[in-house]
C-alpha cells in the first residue's frame, strides 16, 4: 500500500516550517520538510524531523480526569463541565472576578487555541490573564508603548535588503525565530559585502559565524547600548534628516549621555573600545537592523534596554525603512499609568500589553488579600517546569480552590491539578500556525492528519462548552445553524450579519458564536473562529490582497477564506507596501518618542561606578548561571520523551575550561547546583562554549515521563522574587555556586 504524504507543520517554535507527514495506523511513521511551503521552502531543523516524539506521547491524556483521593479518575465531559462551571460559580460569587485567572502558555505554537480561555475568563470580569508573553516581553511591551505608542508592536528585519545586521542576546542559529534562520544566515556570513554582529557573552552558534562578536561581560547589555548612542552622538553619526522628520525629543535626550564615560562603561562590558566604535560606525553608515531576545529580555535592565535600542535605531534612521526594522503587530493594552488598569493585589504588578507575568502568580494566591487568586485555569501551559521557581509554584497550587488543566498530555502542572481537560493536538485540530513575511504577507490554517484516539476536544470547543455552561452564550436563532449547516459561506454570512445588526450587544461574544454554530456545522471551532475577520476587512488589508491577486469585491474575504483552508502549506494573502511602514507609528501624531521622563532617572543612573558596584560577585555564589539555553535538543517542555535525545548529551551544566579547573571539576563529573531559589544535580560539560564566570542550563528539563525524571529543572534554581519592576525574571543573571558530589 503506497501511503500519500499530508501537508501540515512544525509546532515545535514560532516559525512553524512546513512539513509533510506519512500517517500509519493513525501514527506519523515519516517526516520530511515540505518544499511547497511559501514560508520555510523545504527548510526544517532536527526538531521538526522529530515530531512524532512530540505527537505520540505516553502521557497523553485521553479522557476528561477528575481528581478523587489523590488520584484521576476518568469522568465524562458533561460531568466534567457541570462540576467545573458551578465551581467556577461558587468561587465568583463568594469571592468575586479578581479570583480567578487563566494561565496560558506557549504549548504547541498554534496560536488561536490561546485566545480561548483568556476571553472566557474576561467574560466572566476578570482581567487576570497570565501569559506567557509576559514572561519575557513585558519590558519590551512596555518600552515600545512609551517610544512608538502601542504595546504590542514589535520589529521584524528586512533580512534580504539589509547588508548589516546586529543580534543582542540572540542566537539565531538555535531560536530560529524567523524563517530559515541557519540557511539565511549561513549564506550572509559568507557574503564579504555584508556584516554580521553578535552581542553575546558567549561564543554562541551564531556568534561562530559572525563577522562581529561582541563578548560582553554578563548583565552589562545597558551600558552598551548606552555607550553606542553616546559614540553616534559624539560623532555626529546620526541621521539629522530622520529624526526631523519622524521623532520627537532629541534635544531632551542628549543630557543623558553628555559628559557619559564611554571608554570606562566599556571596561565594566569587558569590551574594545575601538571595536565597539568601529561597529558604531558601520550601523550608523549602513542598511542596518537589528534583533534582541531573551539574552537582554530576561536580564538586568531589561526594559531600559528595550527602550535604548528603540532610540539607537532611531537616531540612526532605521525604523521603517527598506533594510532596516519595520514594525508589525498591535496590542491592546493601556498606558500603565491609566488608573483603569487591573494591577495585581500582593505585587502591585500593573497589566502589560493586557497580560500579567506568570512568575508573580504563586504570591498572588499566597496572601492574605480578600481578592487572593483562588481559581486558574490553565491552558498549554505547565508552570511547574516553564515558570521561575517551581517550589514557589508547588505550594501555592496546594492552596488553590480550583485548579483546571486543558493540555494535551499528564504534565507535571496537570499532575497536580483538580480537573483535566484533554485537548487534541495542533495534528488533530485545525490549527493557525503564525505566517511569515513583511512585505508579502502569508496566512496558514493546517487541517488535522491524525484522528483523536480518545475523548480529546479542541481547545476553543472546550471554552465554548464552558461558556455555554456559564450562560456567557445567547440564545441564536434557528436561522443562523441552518445557515452553517448549509455549507454556504455566503449564506452564513448573510444570516450572522442580520444577528449582529438586530442584536449590537452581541458582538462581544461573536467568537461564541460562531463556534456554537458554524464551528459545530464544519467540526473545527478553530476553522470557524478566523471566519469573522473574512466578513468585512478593513481598506488598507482589501488593497493588500488585490496586490496578491484577490479581486476587490464584497466577497474578496470569503475567497481569501476558502484559500486559505485550501493551502495547508500556506498562501500568499497580501503585498504591503514597506516604503509606508513609517508611516503607521500609532502615536498620536505619528512621531517616535524618543524623551520619556519614566526613564530618565534610570537611563541617567546607568553608569560605569553604578554598574561596577552592583556587578560585584557574593561570595556565596561566584557563578553566574544562565537559566536557559535555546538548542537542538530541547524544546520548552513539548517534548517529553527522552528517546528523541537517545545518545547526545542532552542536559549539561556548561563550564568553561577555566572555571573547570579552578573549581577543580572534569568532564561529566556529577555535580550539584545550588541557588538561592534550590538545587539540582546534573553532570559537568567542559567547553569553550561557556564564558568564564558564567555557567549555562538549558531549559525544558526535568520532566517526568514515564514515572522517571529525565534532566535537571533548571527552574528549581530560579527565585520568583529575582525579577525586575514589571515582573520579568532575570533568568540569564541568576547567581549560583557549584559543589561536587
Amino acid at each position: 500500500m503506497v501511503m500519500s504524504w499530508k501537508k501540515t507543520a512544525c509546532v515545535l517554535c514560532v516559525n512553524g516550517c512546513g512539513l509533510e507527514v506519512q500517517v500509519e495506523n493513525n501514527r506519523i511513521v515519516k517526516v520530511r520538510p515540505d518544499k511547497d511551503s511559501l514560508i520555510s521552502e523545504g527548510y526544517v531543523c532536527r526538531k521538526g524531523m522529530n515530531i512524532a516524539f512530540h505527537q505520540h506521547s505516553a502521557d497523553r491524556v485521553l479522557y476528561p480526569m477528575k481528581k478523587v483521593g489523590g488520584k484521576f479518575d476518568r469522568i465524562s465531559w458533561d460531568q466534567a463541565i457541570g462540576e467545573i462551571s458551578e465551581k467556577l460559580k461558587a468561587i465568583l460569587e463568594q469571592h468575586g472576578p479578581r479570583s480567578l485567572v487563566s494561565l496560558v502558555g506557549g504549548g504547541e505554537f498554534s496560536f488561536l487555541s490561546a485566545l480561548f480561555p483568556a476571553r472566557f475568563v474576561r467574560r466572566l470580569g476578570s482581567r487576570y490573564n497570565y501569559s506567557a508573553a509576559n514572561q519575557e516581553f513585558a519590558g519590551r511591551f512596555w518600552a515600545h508603548g512609551l517610544t512608538l505608542g502601542n504595546q504590542g508592536i514589535h520589529f521584524t528585519i528586512d533580512f534580504e535588503n539589509c547588508d548589516m545586521l546586529m543580534f543582542v542576546g540572540k542566537n539565531p542559529m538555535m531560536s530560529h525565530n524567523f524563517p530559515q534562520a541557519r540557511r539565511r544566515l549561513t549564506k550572509m556570513s559568507e557574503d564579504p559585502d555584508r556584516l554580521l554582529v553578535v552581542v553575546d557573552p558567549r561564543l554562541s552558534e551564531t556568534a561562530r559565524i559572525a563577522d562581529i562578536h561582541l563578548a560582553i561581560r554578563p548583565g552589562t547589555d545597558a551600558l552598551l547600548i548606552k555607550s553606542m548612542i553616546a559614540i553616534i552622538l559624539n560623532e555626529g553619526l546620526y541621521d539629522r534628516e530622520y529624526i526631523s522628520k519622524y521623532a520627537d525629543g532629541f534635544n531632551e535626550i542628549l543630557p543623558w549621555f553628555t559628559d557619559f564615560d564611554v571608554k570606562s562603561a566599556l571596561a565594566v562590558c569587558s569590551l574594545d573600545y575601538d571595536l565597539v566604535v568601529s561597529v558604531c560606525r558601520e550601523f550608523a553608515s549602513r542598511r542596518s537592523c537589528l534583533l534582541d531576545d531573551l539574552g537582554i529580555l530576561m536580564n538586568r535592565h531589561s526594559a531600559l534596554v528595550s527602550y535604548l535600542l528603540v532610540m539607537l535605531l532611531t537616531i540612526c534612521g532605521r525604523i521603517g525603512v527598506p533594510g532596516g526594522n519595520y514594525m508589525a503587530g498591535r496590542g491592546t493594552g493601556p498606558d500603565v499609568s491609566d488608573p483603569g488598569v487591573w494591577r495585581t493585589v500582593s505585587t502591585d504588578i500593573p497589566a502589560i500589553n493586557g497580560m500579567f507575568p506568570p512568575n508573580v502568580l504563586p504570591e498572588e494566591i499566597i496572601n492574605d488579600h480578600p481578592d487572593r487568586v483562588r481559581a486558574v485555569i490553565t491552558c498549554a501551559a505547565n508552570p511547574l517546569r516553564s515558570y521561575a521557581d517551581t517550589t514557589a509554584y508547588e505550594n501555592a497550587f496546594e492552596q488553590l480552590d480550583l485548579l483546571v488543566a486543558a493540555d494535551i498530555v499528564m504534565s507535571e502542572t496537570a499532575s497536580v491539578a483538580h480537573y483535566i481537560l484533554p485537548c487534541k493536538t495542533a495534528f488533530e485540530s485545525w490549527e493557525g500556525t503564525p505566517g511569515a513575511g513583511f512585505s508579502e504577507v502569508y496566512a496558514r490554517m493546517r487541517a488535522p492528519v491524525l484522528e483523536a484516539e480518545g475523548e480529546q476536544k479542541e481547545n476553543g470547543e472546550i471554552f465554548t462548552l464552558l461558556s455555554e455552561a456559564m450562560g456567557l452564550m445567547p440564545q441564536l436563532p434557528e436561522a443562523l445553524y441552518e445557515a452553517a449547516r448549509f455549507g454556504d459561506f455566503k449564506e452564513y454570512r448573510q444570516k450572522l450579519t442580520d444577528y449582529m445588526i438586530a442584536n449590537p450587544e452581541s458582538g462581544g461574544v461573536l467568537d461564541l458564536i460562531v463556534a456554537k454554530t458554524l464551528g459545530n456545522a464544519i467540526g473545527s471551532t478553530h476553522l470557524a473562529s478566523i471566519f469573522p475577520r473574512f466578513i468585512q476587512m478593513q481598506k488598507a488589508r482589501e488593497e493588500e490582497a488585490v496586490r496578491a491577486g484577490f479581486p476587490a469585491g464584497p466577497d474578496q474575504g470569503l475567497t481569501i477564506y476558502q484559500a486559505i483552508i485550501d493551502h495547508p502549506e500556506g498562501i500568499m494573502v497580501g503585498i504591503r507596501d514597506p516604503e509606508k511602514n513609517i508611516e503607521t507609528v500609532p502615536t498620536e501624531d505619528r512621531r517616535i518618542k524618543l524623551y520619556n521622563s519614566e526613564v530618565d532617572d534610570w537611563i541617567r543612573k546607568v553608569t560605569s561606578v553604578d554598574e561596577e558596584e552592583q556587578l560585584k560577585v557574593d561570595e556565596r555564589f561566584p557563578l553566574i548561571l544562565m537559566a536557559g539555553r535555546h538548542m537542538d535538543m530541547n524544546a520548552n517542555t513539548m517534548m517529553r520523551n527522552p528517546a528523541w535525545n537517545e545518545g547526545r548529551r542532552a542536559c549539561t551544566l556548561a563550564m568553561n575550561p577555566a572555571d573547570a579547573e579552578r573549581f577543580g571539576f572534569t568532564d561529566r563529573q556529577m555535580v550539584k547546583v545550588v541557588t538561592e531559589a534550590g538545587e539540582e544535580t546534573l553532570e559537568v560539560e567542559v567547553t569553550e562554549d561557556a564564558r568564564i564566570g558564567q555557567v549555562i542550563i538549558p531549559h525544558g528539563f526535568g520532566l517526568v515521563y514515564n514515572g522517571v525524571k529525565y534532566g535537571a529543572n533548571v527552574n528549581r534554581l530560579t527565585k520568583n522574587t529575582h525579577r525586575d519592576q514589571f515582573g520579568t525574571p532575570i533568568h540569564r543573571y541568576v547567581p549560583c555556586r557549584v559543589e561536587a558530589l
